[in-house]
Parts: C-alpha cells; sequence; structure tokens
C-alpha cells in the first residue's frame, strides 16, 4: 500500500478493508440505503457491498491505494468509507478522492475529517499534480464537503449517462 495506514484522526481510523467478510454488513448498511445512495444508479444489495469491498482490495495491490474503511475510533463501527482511487473522466486517469458514510452519522463532519486525512496522505503518498473529484451537481452535501476541503469546480463531463461536476485540488506548494 503506497499511503501509509491505519490513518487516524481525533474521531476517526482509516484503514484497509478486510478480504474476511467483517466489513460487509456495514458497508452494506451504508452503499445499501436508498437515500444515500441516490446519486447513483442504485443502491447496492449484500452481493454489490461485496463486490465493492473485493474491488477495493484489487484497487490496493494493483494502484497501492483505494477506499478505505472509516472505523468510529471509539466504537470501531464501520461508517462509511473514504480515499483515493483512480477514476476515468472524459478518457483521461485521475486520482479522486471519494467518501461514503452511514445515513445516521452523516451531517456530523465524518467525511470532512475522513477527506481532509485521505487528502493529506494521498498527496504525501502519490506523486500527483491534483486530486479531483466526482460529484453530481444535486449532490450539494458532497458538493459542500468537497469545498471545504479546497477543492473547486474545475469542469463538467458525464458519466454513466449522467452529468458531473470534476472538483480539483492541485496540490499544495
Amino acid at each position: 500500500m503506497l499511503i501509509s495506514i491505519p490513518i487516524e484522526t481525533d474521531r476517526l481510523r482509516l484503514r484497509a478493508f478486510r478480504s474476511d467478510g467483517s466489513d460487509l454488513d456495514a458497508l452494506h448498511a451504508v452503499l445499501g440505503d436508498a437515500d444515500s445512495m441516490r446519486y447513483y444508479p442504485a443502491p447496492l444489495d449484500r452481493d454489490g457491498a461485496r463486490g465493492w469491498i473485493e474491488h477495493q482490495i484489487e484497487r490496493y495491490e494493483h494502484d497501492g491505494f483505494g477506499l478505505l474503511a472509516i472505523e468510529d475510533r471509539a466504537t470501531g463501527e464501520v461508517i462509511g468509507d473514504c480515499g483515493p482511487t483512480v477514476q476515468e473522466a472524459d478518457g483521461v486517469s485521475y486520482v479522486e478522492l471519494g467518501w461514503h458514510v452511514l445515513a445516521s452519522r452523516q451531517r456530523r463532519g465524518i467525511a470532512t475529517e475522513a477527506g481532509a486525512a485521505c487528502r493529506d496522505a494521498a498527496f504525501v503518498a502519490l506523486d500527483e499534480p491534483f486530486l479531483i473529484s466526482l460529484i453530481r451537481p444535486e449532490n450539494v452535501p458532497s458538493r459542500r464537503v468537497a469545498e471545504k476541503l479546497g477543492f473547486e469546480i474545475w469542469r463538467g463531463t458525464i458519466r454513466a449517462g449522467w452529468g458531473h461536476l470534476i472538483y480539483r485540488l492541485d496540490r499544495p506548494s
């Protein structure tokens, strides 16, 4: 893994997903929630959440990084995911910072706290001139997180038939 983990903040621990299935129920609660996933084609069923975890583990092996499990440090509960992933936009590969947080824990600064930690770790570990975040224009909560993290709208694109804003954050000088 190129990014040094676990990453810890005051409230959170970000770590690699486990291949033993122990993260499945918690992540399915996040990615299977219809309201939280309203900006995606559909919420994920249990098999979809399992595939999501497997895909992150493949990313760790292939890219050296991927989405990380967000744990509440006080309870050990997995409450979402966050981290950099390689994503394509308009035929070009970029490193995107993404996040998902359990519906019952949203609006508490968790995505921003996890995002800031992952942003900083990505800039330390990866030789990237900038990071992006792909966000649907109507996803105001994620847009606010991106803006709190210092991202600014760079341009638009179409992904999976939907318009997306590409937010961009240049490496600090």
